[in-house]
């Protein structure tokens, strides 16, 4: 992966209501407040898009984000075949990010737009997070194992997930670095532990460690 950087698994966007529930207005998107988060997640992250396609966007915003305190969850497109262009338009965000998801990844579209790690052991590269899902089991390694490496506005480096530190400050990433690749040699040898080599044998096809400049 090279223009997104891994930041974290699970949900990318806020959740949204799902065809058929009931809205939950403070709480939940509609369907259409979901949809346009999709294009606003793909263009936050590198999407470009024709002026005239940036002008319908700003469209939608102007109706579904009228004010930058409103509710969620109430509002929804009046016009709908307006709603069924935001709908496709997502569908093509959603495989834009498809196409950049880190190895042994994929972006998915449940309640909102999730990061998951893929769970075929067959794969050519299979992730940290994939072992440790499929575990399903306490590994004290695990934590630091999926870790990935980034730059504090010090200039400091720690190894951790999307809102937590979980090794650091390092002087240098080469450092930080070290410190997952320790813990993802404990992993395997918890995993052997367990009785799981089939997940241990995989360690080989593990990615490099995600590094973060920013």
């Amino acid at each position: 992966m090279t223009a997104l950087a891994r930041w974290h698994v699970g949900p990318w966007t806020a959740r949204g209501t799902r065809a058929g529930e009931a809205t939950v207005p403070g709480r939940r998107r509609t369907a259409d407040e979901l949809n346009f988060d999709v294009v606003g997640l793909a263009r936050i992250l590198g999407r470009r898009l024709s002026g005239r396609d940036e002008l319908q966007v700003r469209l939608w915003q102007n109706e579904l984000r009228p004010t930058h305190t409103r509710m969620c969850g109430i509002h929804t497109l009046a016009d709908p075949d307006n709603a069924r262009l935001l709908h496709d338009t997502a569908q093509e965000a959603l495989a834009w990010l498809g196409e950049r998801a880190p190895a042994g990844y994929e972006f998915v579209l449940t309640d909102a737009v999730e990061l998951r790690p893929l769970l075929e052991l067959s794969a050519d590269v299979i992730a940290v997070d994939a072992v440790v899902q499929l575990a399903d089991r306490p590994l004290p390694a695990a934590r630091l194992a999926t870790a990935h490496v980034r730059r504090s506005a010090t200039g400091d480096w720690y190894a951790g997930d999307a809102v937590c530190n979980w090794s650091g400050p390092h002087a240098t990433s080469d450092d930080a670095v070290a410190a997952v690749r320790a813990a993802r040699n404990e992993l395997v040898e918890q995993l052997r532990a367990a009785d799981r080599e089939d997940l241990a044998s995989t360690a080989d096809r593990w990615p490099a460690v995600p590094i973060e400049s920013a």
